[in-house]
């Protein structure tokens, strides 16, 4: 199956990039199994296992009433139409934003996938290979010291395990919550704050008015898409301010400034 685009996402860990191809597996709640590839401008989706739906995309277009930075909007609107897919498996959201906290871009997404090929379940693929998906929660409990440490996650394991332990007991029901309701009930969990939060959630949902936008990649990204423009230097500050430009295109500009900034550097 293909689908008609512009730009794909691929900014999250688990998208695999290989000899010009980009390739993902998706885990269903349902236990559907999906693998998505993109190659030579064209998407894929390709059933596995399971008999249900198919991982949700969503596209987004900048608006045309969005003007009120023509630089920034300019470089937007080059992007076309861009699909992102909703990330199926809230368990993986949540393991990747711990890991993403407070380490660079390029380095999370070493550690992610080092964790995943150590002790993530292998799916098998078409090609004969096998694709490693996040390790399970009940697996992430089971880890001793030593096995984080051998992966450079030391600093992962209280954080991760406390909410692998939280995700048993809870998940269900975080499964089922509105996306602002979930926000508040991740930060009952020790080791996650609201950035840990927020970013999960937008990565769930693909509601980007939800993830943290004033933080350093869509200032970052924000900056170089319109050099020009005034843009406040301290976080509070920017955050007022995009969020008064963007008004109720909000989740679309937040999204598309990182969807630009992906083509010109590792987001995260």
């Amino acid at each position: 199956m293909y689908d008609a685009f512009d730009f794909v996402m691929t900014e999250h860990a688990a998208w695999q990039q290989a000899d010009g191809c980009a390739r993902r597996v998706f885990a269903l709640d349902d236990g559907g199994r999906w693998l998505a590839t993109l190659q030579d401008g064209r998407l894929t989706l390709d059933r596995l296992s399971g008999a249900g739906a198919e991982p949700i995309r969503d596209v987004f277009t900048t608006p045309e009433a969005f003007a009120d930075v023509p630089e920034l909007a300019t470089s937007l609107r080059c992007l076309g139409s861009v699909v992102r897919f909703r990330n199926a498996d809230l368990w993986d959201a949540i393991g990747t934003s711990i890991i993403r906290q407070v380490i660079r871009a390029g380095q999370s997404k070493k550690l992610y996938r080092a964790f995943c090929r150590a002790h993530g379940e292998q799916v098998a693929l078409p090609d004969g290979n096998s694709y490693a998906l996040f390790p399970a929660p009940e697996v992430v409990l089971g880890l001793s010291d030593d096995q984080f440490s051998s992966h450079g996650m030391a600093f992962k394991r209280r954080p991760l395990k406390a909410a692998a332990e939280a995700y048993l007991e809870h998940g269900a029901k975080w499964r089922e919550l509105a996306p602002d309701t979930l926000i508040a009930e991740l930060q009952s969990v020790p080791r996650i704050g609201p950035w840990t939060a927020h970013a999960t959630v937008a990565d769930w949902s693909n509601d980007w008015s939800l993830y943290p936008y004033a933080d350093l990649a869509v200032r970052t990204w924000a900056k170089r898409a319109a050099p020009s423009h005034d843009w406040p230097a301290d976080e509070p500050a920017f955050g007022q301010t995009w969020r008064a430009l963007a008004g109720e295109h909000l989740c679309s500009l937040t999204l598309l400034t990182l969807a630009w900034g992906s083509q010109h550097g590792d987001i995260g």
